[in-house]
Parts: structure tokens; sequence; C-alpha cells
């Protein structure tokens, strides 16, 4: 038997424990409760997020059910920094079984006829219009771009799923002729798959629309990662497109998700069951994407970077000249790929141009993205702000001058001035950089060949544009001479595309094609066919063989 005395100390320390683990216990609910309470899904006024199935903390994984075991991730809201609710991202594991699925319930979608995929993806566009003030809400939430950019994003998306619609009666080969007496060449087109799709954070609903609508139609499945940054948008979208697959009881594995990381998107490049990989994002990212891809000789379509130029001729309408400008250079504050990085303006209307343009700058309406007044809102990530002062810093070193800008903004959140820079050589190296800000390099040339070869120098070839009323100056620029890029515009900024033409750029922007025009073949692989209905064995090129 124990002592009293050792028993008394040791009820003493017993109860001590106890109650040091119930100070923990309490301390920890006060804690979670706290956190819980302040995410912004949990106050009032973002109550709407709700309408959209989220919640506090949101599974990451769909593959027919909803799941998630690996990093729990924080989006925040780069308005004010503040967190907006929580998701749980895929384990390889999870990416292994959620692959799986998708191939086999590739098997059921394939063998559907094309016009009735397209019937699925037409409810999918009315699901989302249904939905799409909402969800623009949230793309300007947790991206940061202005609200009606946001819900300019989803309409995209419903765009691209009324150009499917049609599409899925009009994919197909051509009957060839044949050199050979009764035979006859057929082109046939067959869906290569899984398609794999990883989007980045400034267009988190367009980009995937555009490869997911174009892919059913063709009879793939999808795979989504969507960026680690905007995981909501990708489990709101998620749940829109997944309950329209419950109802015509089909495989929710048709569009599957893996929200992730690294690991995940390496996953996907490396694994051979992923028929084609669609990858936007960065042109250095996208680079080890490309050359993973190709190590399995797998097929790849990236959209990456862009250092987009508008041109300005001395017959130029500044009239158009300058809001283009404006729109192209500070629209989701220099955060689309197609953003005007680098102003070219014929030496005599320069000082006139960048006159308007810095006080049109001025005038430019900053504030909280979701107010519907505002036409600038903030940057991304706070990382995205340490970019803006490097090249700000960069720029003044290599001789550039600030004509407005340059400075962080004293408010919550990610906000930066809006910056015009001039006197920088053409190939200064900050000019020839990609930074993804709202800096606008200002250039003056001299000839319509200078201004040509000054917007082909730089890496990447995806969208630019002139300004002129010189017909034959337009058709130069068309033509095999002037702008090598995958947009070439007239009299229009370098940003808004529209989803019926192929969307994509040459070089460094990787040479993919998405959304319009025959984008749909990348997402199809062609056999071509020769049938023999006679009785008799030719060969071709008159050869004989007996």
């Amino acid at each position: 038997m124990k002592a009293p005395m050792q028993r008394c100390l040791t009820l003493t320390l017993g109860r001590y424990k106890r109650l040091l683990l119930q100070k923990r216990i309490s301390s920890f609910h006060c804690q979670q409760s706290a956190t819980m309470s302040s995410l912004l899904i949990n106050q009032p006024k973002y109550s709407w997020l709700k309408e959209l199935g989220l919640s506090e903390d949101n599974p990451g994984v769909y593959n027919g059910s909803w799941g998630g075991s690996g990093e729990v991730i924080t989006s925040y809201c780069p308005a004010n920094n503040e967190p907006i609710a929580r998701v749980t991202q895929a384990t390889l594991a999870e990416y292994e079984e959620t692959v799986q699925k998708a191939k086999e319930a590739w098997k059921l979608w394939a063998d559907i006829p094309a016009p009735k995929r397209g019937e699925v993806v037409r409810q999918i566009g009315d699901a989302l219009r249904k939905k799409i003030k909402v969800l623009g809400s949230l793309v300007s939430l947790e991206m940061g771009k202005i609200y009606v950019e946001g819900v300019g994003e989803v309409q995209e998306y419903v765009d691209v799923c009324d150009y499917a619609v049609g599409l899925s009666r009009m994919i197909g080969g051509p009957m060839l002729p044949s050199e050979r007496p009764g035979h006859v060449l057929i082109e046939q087109w067959n869906p290569v798959g899984l398609v794999g799709i990883i989007t980045a954070f400034n267009f988190p609903v367009a980009v995937y629309g555009w490869n997911n609508a174009i892919a059913l139609i063709c009879g793939n499945v999808c795979l989504w990662k969507g960026a680690p940054t905007t995981p909501l948008t990708s489990v709101a979208v998620t749940k829109i497109v997944a309950e329209v697959l419950e109802q015509n009881n089909l495989p929710g594995a048709i569009c599957s998700m893996t929200c992730g990381g690294a690991d995940v998107g390496t996953a996907m490049a490396k694994d051979e069951r992923v028929d084609l990989l669609s990858f936007t994002g960065s042109t250095h990212v996208g680079k080890m994407v490309a050359m993973t891809v190709q190590e399995r000789f797998g097929r790849k379509l990236l959209e990456l970077g862009g250092n987009n130029a508008i041109i300005a001729f001395e017959d130029a309408d500044l009239n158009l000249v300058v809001p283009s400008a404006v729109f192209a250079s500070v629209g989701t504050a220099g955060q689309r790929c197609t953003t005007t990085r680098r102003l070219m303006l014929h030496e005599s209307l320069h000082d006139t141009v960048v006159e308007r343009i810095a006080k049109a700058y001025k005038q430019v309406r900053i504030g909280d993205p979701w107010d519907p007044n505002t036409l600038y809102g903030p940057l991304h990530t706070k990382q995205a702000v340490e970019q803006y002062l490097a090249a700000v810093e960069q720029a003044k070193q290599q001789g550039g001058t600030i004509v407005c800008g340059g400075k962080v903004m004293d408010r919550p959140g990610n906000y930066v001035e809006p910056t015009i820079i001039t006197g920088l050589p053409h190939n200064a190296p900050i000019v020839h950089t990609e930074t993804f800000v709202p800096i606008l390099y200002v250039l003056k040339f001299k000839t319509e060949e200078e201004a040509f070869a000054w917007n082909n120098e730089v890496q990447q070839g995806l969208s630019s544009s002139i300004f002129t009323k010189d017909m034959g100056r337009v058709f130069r620029w068309l033509g095999p001479k002037g702008s090598d890029c995958g947009i070439v515009n007239v009299n229009i900024p370098t940003s808004g595309a529209e989803i019926g033409g192929a969307f994509g750029g040459e070089k460094h922007t990787g040479g993919g094609r998405e959304s319009g025009s025959d984008s749909w073949k990348q997402y199809m692989r062609r056999s071509t066919c020769t049938i023999n209905y006679s009785k008799d064995l030719p060969l071709a090129q008159g050869i004989k063989f007996e």
C-alpha cells in the first residue's frame, strides 16, 4: 500500500494534470472558435459564399465523391489579406485513386455520342449562368480582380459551353480521294482519353472552362488542378459541374479535381495515363512541365507568358490608343497574360500620348474589387508586391523615369500604384522581362521596321496590336514579316480575346491553342484510314509486287 502522504501527492498530481488538460482543451476550442469566427465566410457580409456550397473547411478532392486528407491550406483575400476559408488538398494516394476513377469513367463517356455529350455541356453552361453573379463575386474575392471582370470570366466559361455544344455536331475529318481505284481515305478523330488541366490564379474559372468544355465534347474526361491560391474557386466550380453530371446519372469522375501543390502537378506531368496535359502558368514552370511530359513522349498544351506590345503610329486615332492602353495595362492590375507591358509610340506623338495616359491613370478608381465602381484592385499576393518593387527599382537603375506610380499604396491588402516608366531603351533587361504587375514601359520609335522588330525581339509571342489607318501597314503587320505572335490585333488592345478564335502564342509562350477555331484538334488523336471496297489489291505509287 502507498503511504498516506504518497497517495495525497498522487491525487494532487492527478487533479493538476486533469485541470491542465481541461485548460488546454478549453484554450484549443477558444482558439479554434476565434479562428473560425475570423474567417470571412462566417461574417454576414460574405454569407453568400455558402450559396456555392462552401463552408469553413472544404474537401479539395473530387472523383465522384468528395474527400481530401492532405495539407490544409487557407485561402486569403488579396484586398485585405484576411482568411476566407480552408481547403484540404489531395495526397498523392488520393491523386492515384482519382486518376484510376477518371480512366474508368472514360470508358462510359467515350461511348456516348458527341451530340449527347454536347447536351451535358449545355447543361453545365446553364448551371453556370444561374450562379454567374455569386461565382463572379468569389473570383473577385479570392483572386482580386474587379467584380465585372470576375463575372466576365464566368461568362467566358458559359460562352465556350455554348460554342462546344454546336461543335459537338461538327467535329470530324474529311473523306479524301484515293489514287487507287476502289479505295477511299477517311480521316478519323478520336478522343485522347484523360486530359489533365493545370490552371493559374489569374483566370481561375475561364481557362478551366476553355479546356473542359471542348475536351468533354471531344469524348475526354478531365482532371483539374487549380492554383493553390484560388482553391475555393476550384471547389465551387467543381460542385456546379458535379451536380450536372449527377443529374444525368454520369460518373462524377468525368470531371475530377485534385487541389494540390507542386507534388500533384509533377505527378500529372510524369503520369503516362494523362494523355494530354494542358498547363497555364509561367514560362519558367511551363518549361519544366514540357520537359517532363516530353520525357514520356506525352502530349502537352502550353499557355505561358506574354510580353505584349501596343504600337501606335503617327496616323493612329488617339481616342482609341489612350483607352486601349489604359485598359490593357491596368486591367486585372496587370495580371493578365495578355496585359500590355510595352507601349511603343511614334516619336511625333510620344509626349502627347504619355501625358494623356498619365492623366487617365490618375483617374482610375481604386478600391475593393467587389465594389461595382472599382476599376483597379489589388495584386494577388504579397510576393507579387515584392516583384513590383523590385521591377521598379531595376527600371530606375537601367535609366527609366517614373512618370506616375512606383509605390505601394498605404491601405490594407496588396495594392500598388499603376505605373508608367519612360526613357528606357527597347532592349533594356527589365523591358524584356515579363513582370506580372501593372508596370507599363513606354518606348519611342521612328520607323515601321524598327517598331515591328522591337515587337518581335522578346522571348514571348502571345499578343500584339498596332494602331494605324494605313491599310498597307495593316497587312504588312499581319503578314510573314509582321508580328510573330499568336494574337495579332489592329486598333484594339492586346487583352480581351474572344472565345471564337484560337487563343495562344508562339516561342516561349508555348505554342498551345485553346478555346475556338480548330483548337479542338489538340484534344483528339487523328487516324488516316484507307478502306478498300474493291476485289483488287493495287499498291500506292504504282508499285508492283508480284
